[in-house]
């Protein structure tokens, strides 16, 4: 896994970007592959998340996810629920201990949220659709219901795609320039006529914004880094029938 340093140097946290390695899952899945969503063995993704949950020292019953859907819902974690009953959210908060908060992704952004004052945390997935909408900044306002303060949260960007990797049509360039002219400084031009897009740039962008100024992007590229991490838009390109996902999760101890 990858950490941040920055929520690395907090005290009573754990936390980490998990990568593709160290799980039982095979071929496309190989080998880490935490989506229950995806078509691999139901047991192998049970014996992966048990893996990350005893990596961060919780019991297999208190690593808890939500069904993801792209949006700006966030759910606020009081206990441990079932995997079959995951609230349909793409955010995470909460001021519980020995409960390890996660989001899955292969591409999408995954950010990490940690007010050491107030010890509360939260774990946000922001693909273009739920940052466009306002996932972070939901976040960050229900983290603050906990008693969190902007200006003590600190946020790590974990691996996503990167702009290199980003290519888009016009049509997407569009629903952000909507939002705002001056989200055209996220679109740049690659080796076609087509923009790229960078997602981490405007995810850092918006936390700051909100009034975050500890903020660290970790840097690195799903798409690229094909041994460490799933990648959604490579599987497509290479016409693959499915894709592995990859956990973020974040615990007070």
């Amino acid at each position: 896994m990858f950490q941040s340093d920055l929520l690395t140097r907090i005290d009573g946290i754990n936390h980490g970007f998990f990568t593709r390695e160290g799980g039982v899952s095979s071929g496309l899945y190989a080998s880490l592959n935490c989506g229950f969503g995806s078509h691999d063995r139901r047991a192998d993704v049970a014996e992966n998340r048990n893996r990350i949950a005893k990596r961060l020292g919780v019991g297999e019953n208190h690593l808890i996810t939500t069904r993801q859907f792209h949006s700006a819902e966030v759910v606020t974690a009081r206990k441990p629920w079932g995997i079959d009953r995951s609230p349909r959210a793409d955010a995470i908060v909460t001021s519980e201990k020995n409960l390890a908060i996660a989001v899955l992704a292969a591409d999408c952004t995954p950010v990490l949220f940690a007010d050491p004052g107030a010890s509360v945390i939260a774990a946000a997935h922001a693909g273009w659709r739920g940052a466009l909408a306002g996932v972070l900044r939901e976040t960050i306002t229900r983290m603050e219901e906990l008693g969190a303060r902007r200006s003590r949260i600190i946020a790590a960007i974990g691996p996503t795609l990167s702009q290199a990797a980003y290519e888009v049509g016009f049509d997407f360039r569009d629903n952000f320039l909507d939002e705002s002219p001056e989200n055209a400084c996220f679109f740049g031009q690659g080796s076609t006529d087509k923009p790229y897009f960078d997602l981490p740039g405007y995810i850092a962008t918006q936390l700051r914004e909100a009034g975050v100024e500890a903020i660290e992007d970790i840097g690195q590229c799903t798409y690229e880094n094909e041994s460490l991490f799933f990648s959604y838009r490579r599987s497509v390109h290479r016409c693959e029938a499915d894709y592995g996902r990859q956990m973020s999760v974040v615990s007070l101890k």
